[in-house]
């Protein structure tokens, strides 16, 4: 193997597997010599990557944690396993990671090859995702192209079905992305109404980035989030959620994600909800009984029927045979 790059970036791909690699089963890898070894591992530490070397009969180099990420050097298999699961877990957020996750999805499928595309594509074809709620699916694809715009200022174009079917077309300075938990937001600049807007992101299609640069506006919030929360609130009918979580305020926050506000500290050992929710009465009892603690709803009387209803079909179902629970009809 003559040529030295890319034997240098084999050579990386080797070291970046967690292992100590011996001399010569590197150069036994590579088909060259021991010297040649030396010499290459030398050039990577001039390019910055912190190889370390131990000496003896079990010793060998590896690649340790340096102060920076080095750019990571994978094979075909590897790529299709990384971009598949980065496409699953764009379609079905993660809190904290979901916008880095399209990031990551978008810089990746914009070096794969065409081979490579094709199978993510055709995996990605095969697998059927059990999904939640309102069933509203994203596809990957749509999030990259428009993380893409975003991250390079590009305007954007897409088809838009609005809330009553009817379909209109776009063309928007795009912010950010925002995902609430169970759907993907486009937060951007409505070049046509001369507004910002947000976007549901499973009614949009044929999106492109038309190649028009622009210079990034001040967004009239704070932050994304806050953007897209005022707007979905304005945007559907609301109700006031108050309850009394037998929990930290902390341990509540984390679990429920901002879904229902934050909580307000009562004492160490308890919090108080208040806030509007347009989520469905259904999906908000599903939130509260995840928390995992005691609780206690006295708004809104709706809520509070709800869960004393799935409370006595809960009794129901877990009562003896021929024996009713107190209360049970």
């Amino acid at each position: 193997m003559t040529d030295t790059p890319v034997r240098l970036l084999n050579l990386l791909s080797l070291l970046q597997t967690p292992r100590e690699w011996p001399g010569s089963e590197l150069a036994e890898r590579l088909a060259v010599s021991t010297r040649t070894i030396r010499r290459d591992i030398e050039r990577l530490r001039d390019l910055g990557y912190p190889v370390q070397a131990t000496m003896g009969a079990v010793g060998g180099y590896r690649l340790a944690a340096g102060a920076a990420l080095p750019p990571l050097v994978l094979d075909d298999e590897e790529a299709v396993a990384i971009a598949v699961g980065l496409r699953a877990g764009a379609g079905h957020a993660v809190d904290g990671i979901e916008e880095a996750s399209v990031r990551a999805l978008a810089k990746l499928e914009q070096v794969l090859p065409s081979r490579l595309r094709h199978r993510v594509t055709s995996l990605q074809a095969a697998t059927v995702p059990l999904t939640w709620g309102d069933g509203a699916t994203v596809d990957p694809r749509t999030l990259t192209v428009m993380a893409s715009a975003a991250t390079g200022r590009e305007r954007l174009r897409f088809a838009y079905r609005k809330g009553d079917g009817t379909g209109t077309k776009r063309l928007v300075e795009p912010h950010s992305l925002v995902s609430t938990g169970r759907r993907w937001y486009l937060v951007a600049y409505d070049n046509d109404r001369e507004d910002w807007r947000t976007f549901r992101v499973d009614r949009v299609s044929e999106p492109f980035a038309t190649g028009a640069r622009f210079e990034r506006r001040e967004l009239p919030a704070e932050n994304a989030a806050d953007f897209v929360r005022g707007s979905t609130a304005r945007n559907q009918p609301g109700y006031r959620v108050v309850a009394t979580v037998r929990a930290p305020a902390a341990f509540v926050t984390a679990r429920l994600a901002n879904h229902l506000g934050t909580p307000r500290p009562i004492d160490e050992d308890s919090c108080r909800l208040d806030a509007v929710s347009t989520d469905s009465i259904e999906w908000t009892a599903f939130r509260l009984l995840m928390l995992d603690c005691e609780f206690q709803v006295t708004e809104p009387p709706e809520l509070v029927a709800h869960l004393r209803d799935l409370g006595a079909r809960i009794s129901r179902a877990t009562a003896r045979t021929g024996t009713a629970p107190a209360g049970a009809p």
